[in-house]
């Protein structure tokens, strides 16, 4: 029988012209989520906004449909962003996208039978980065802002890191990840805040990390030092390192020992009661 895939809705964060720094009108200046629903009867009410890797340059088509059809596997509604990107868009642009995009998953739960305490977000390699920088740098919402979507909070309840970049400093950094983010000569000052082992505290929400030690693109440090961070701070967090993998596997479908990250994921988030029923 054919593959009856879930419905897909695909819709901008923001309405035209209200994008905030915003370079103009083009399909690069509009991110967008796109919605994977779970078949009906089968949706826990959790959801993730997926965050494809790319090198802030591009985005990895397989790092994003495919991710929100595993979700969807586990009753989970998966949103995939397209954020912006360097060169055209720097920091803190992709930054607000992610925000935006936590922040309507919990405006409109109600329509997409969500548990609006039960949204985290997904990232690989770049996207971990950005990923990880939602679960660092987060607000409360403002409860006054007129944008019904701008008064919900934006920080993720899960952060789920598949061979993130973390540290953006000299020793681990991806350095094409960081001049698409931050340009030719950022400061130190800058460097360091989105270093995001150094910006982990105690309300940093629990993390999933997957990593290889064989990884040359980005290093494997860049998910111990976050590991340890996330130890010192008492932050819950479950990882899972292979001895080889290389880098930019995705869901590791064609490999029998990282094809167990999808499993091991998933098993995390029932223990944790991210697939309860809402």
């Amino acid at each position: 029988m054919p593959l009856t895939l879930p419905s897909e809705d695909t819709f901008p964060l923001w309405p035209m012209g209200e994008v905030p720094g915003s370079l103009g009108l083009g399909e690069e200046d509009i991110p967008t989520l796109t919605v994977y629903r779970p078949s009906a009867g089968t949706g826990t009410g959790g959801a993730v906004v997926i965050c494809p890797g790319g090198g802030y340059g591009h985005l990895a088509d397989h790092e994003a449909g495919p991710v929100a059809l595993w979700l969807n596997t586990l009753g989970v509604t998966g949103f995939v962003l397209r954020y912006r990107l360097g060169p055209r868009y720097r920091h803190p642009a992709p930054l607000a996208d992610a925000q935006r995009a936590i922040r309507t998953v919990r405006a409109r739960a109600a329509a997409w039978d969500i548990d609006a305490q039960r949204v985290g977000i997904l990232g690989f390699s770049a996207g971990g980065h950005l990923a990880s920088t939602a679960a660092t740098h987060f607000d409360t919402g403002d409860p006054g802002a007129s944008d019904p979507t701008e008064r919900e909070g934006s920080r993720p309840d899960v952060a789920i890191l598949i061979y993130p970049v973390i540290s953006l400093g000299e020793r681990s950094a991806h350095l094409g990840s960081r001049r698409n983010l931050l340009g030719e000569t950022p400061t130190p000052e800058m460097i360091a805040s989105l270093s995001n082992e150094t910006q982990v505290t105690p309300e940093t929400p629990p993390a999933f990390l997957v990593h290889s030690v064989d990884d040359t693109g980005v290093l494997v440090d860049n998910s111990l030092q976050f590991a340890l961070a996330l130890s010192a701070s008492r932050v819950p967090f479950a990882m899972q390192i292979y001895e080889h993998g290389g880098h930019g596997y995705g869901l590791g479908d064609t490999d029998p020992v990282l094809s167990a990250w999808p499993r091991e994921c998933a098993a995390w988030l029932r223990a944790r009661g991210f697939l309860g029923t809402a």
